[in-house]
């Protein structure tokens, strides 16, 4: 709008111009050489505009022609510029692509196009990677912090190196001076954390939380759960050389997470030691409630050392009501009422737990019941027979490393609070064995080799004398079947005692009940292998 004013404005003046000079007749008389030229003055006017008009263009054609070379010279750099790119472009992409000929030829020809500049040495360095050529990279990423605009980047080459080639001091150096450098660069803040938290540096660990939290890096929740987590490890490191420290470590760390169970057990203990019974028991209750936890319970259950089995088996009740029934609560109660000889007790707290498949933990508290109530009989080894093909009950697991123990870092990643209370998924799971009751009953308390094989033209080798039959009803026979093999296997105290080669019993027809017994001390052993 205002271009079309500012035009028309300049029309009128020009019109007013051209009118003003045709109303005031004149000559305009020139001599020079010896010639004499008169016009009138609109005609000297018309003639002086063609004449700067001339040398305008005469200027600009002179200037095109005095500045042709380096218009040259500009568009061949970029032209060669465009090229450069290019090649960083495609380079890029068979990087991603896993191409290592291409990747090096097209990094060697943005070089040679564009020299030095940041994405030509980063194709560069990203092509030795990925060619397997480590020297080259690392050079390359030296290169880098020559500039300061691509420090930073080469520092997270030279870090990336070192870790790679097991260097640990080296990373943690490049990865401290990212940090000074650039401190909102998230991969050198967590490589710093991990670094400290690996030589069990918890103070340094906590300052480092703190300044991410501060830069945004991490959000309000997670930042309070893994001050807790440092406060924990720290609690830990101190409780022998200095119990008081571990106790304010571990109260702060409760504070902070209520349903972290390591720092709730710990100050659960401290304080038992230092007779706060009541704190303790409040501390232990409020975890429970969110996660029962073995730890927790054991810690719950000695608050006083003193005390009975059935006061510990009050406190076992408590924490059962409190888990609302939870199978954790269940194994409190038949564990202390197992100590407390409470056999009736103890059924009644498992049998909900024995309905679908008992875990690991089940079978040996039932195997330990049936020791504890009826001796070393048969139905206590098939417990433990149970138990080692029994699922396996919570464990702590980060990274696909079960440990009996709570950590606060993986030790495979060293991430910080990888570290979560679950079940380990059953790979291989033994299908179960079934012992019937008549036969277990009279099997004695050191068991004998059970030599049990088909008829056969031919003896059968030793490692199949343990096969037995698939089961099917026939007690009778059952009976009579057992009765003839325990007649063939004397006593081990007799010296005619027959090699694990004892001739064949003869089954009938159909075969009887007959199940596999189990060595009870291996059974054991293997039952606590597994855990």
């Amino acid at each position: 709008m205002w271009r079309a004013l500012l035009f028309i404005g300049l029309l009128c003046v020009a019109a007013f111009g051209a009118v003003w000079l045709a109303d005031r007749p004149g000559t305009v008389l020139i001599t020079f050489g010896g010639y004499e030229v008169q016009m009138s003055v609109a005609v000297a006017a018309v003639a002086l505009a063609g004449l700067a008009l001339a040398l305008a263009l005469l200027w600009a054609a002179v200037s095109t022609i005095l500045r042709l070379p380096s218009r040259l010279t500009f568009a061949s750099r970029a032209r060669r510029r465009s090229r450069g790119y290019q090649a960083v472009s495609r380079g890029m992409v068979a990087v991603g692509a896993g191409d290592t000929i291409a990747a090096r030829r097209y990094a060697n020809e943005a070089e040679r196009l564009l020299g030095h500049e940041p994405l030509t040495l980063l194709l560069k360095a990203q092509a030795a990677q990925v060619s397997g050529n480590r020297e080259a990279a690392e050079a390359a990423f030296k290169q880098m912090m020559d500039e300061d605009e691509t420090r930073v980047l080469g520092l997270r080459g030279l870090f990336v190196e070192a870790r790679r080639r097991g260097d640990a001091d080296a990373a943690r150096e490049f990865a401290t001076e990212a940090v000074r450098l650039a401190p909102a660069a998230a991969w050198a803040s967590d490589a710093v954390l991990e670094a400290r938290c690996a030589e069990g540096d918890w103070r340094g660990a906590l300052d480092a939380i703190e300044r991410r939290t501060s830069l945004g890096l991490l959000d309000k929740a997670t930042a309070k759960r893994h001050r807790a987590v440092l406060l924990t490890a720290d609690a830990l490191d101190r409780t022998e050389r200095d119990p008081e420290g571990a106790l304010r470590s571990a109260q702060d760390a409760v504070k902070l997470a209520p349903d972290l169970v390591p720092a709730a057990a710990l100050a659960g203990k401290l304080l038992a030691r230092r007779g706060d019974l009541r704190r303790a028991a409040k501390i232990v209750e409020t975890a429970w409630r969110s996660q029962p936890h073995p730890d927790l319970a054991e810690v719950y259950l000695n608050l006083r050392p003193g005390d009975s089995g059935l006061d510990r088996l009050r406190r076992a009740e408590t924490l059962f009501k409190l888990s609302g029934g939870a199978p954790e609560g269940r194994l409190a109660v038949a564990r202390s009422a197992l100590e407390a000889r409470e056999f009736d007790r103890v059924r009644d707290a498992l049998e909900p737990l024995l309905a679908d498949r008992p875990s690991m933990r089940v079978c040996l508290l039932m195997s330990d019941l049936e020791q504890a109530e009826h001796g070393s009989t048969g139905k206590g080894r098939e417990w433990l027979a149970r138990a080692t093909r029994a699922p396996r009950d919570p464990a702590w697991i980060a990274d696909g490393v079960v440990s009996d123990h709570w950590a606060p870092i993986s030790p495979v990643t060293g991430r910080l609070d990888s570290f979560v209370w679950q079940a380990p998924p059953d790979v291989l799971i033994a299908p179960e064995i079934t012992m019937s009751d008549d036969v277990t009953a009279d099997l004695d308390d050191e068991p004998r080799a059970l030599s049990v094989t088909p008829v056969r033209d031919e003896p059968q080798p030793a490692a199949a004398a343990s096969s037995v039959a698939e089961p099917a009803s026939a007690p009778a026979e059952t009976v009579a079947a057992v009765e003839t093999v325990e007649a063939a296997w004397p006593e081990p105290a007799k010296e005619d005692m027959p090699s694990p080669r004892a001739e064949a019993v003869v089954f009938p027809a159909t075969p009887p009940d007959v199940p596999k017994p189990e060595e009870p001390a291996s059974a054991r052993r293997s039952a606590f292998s597994l855990w």
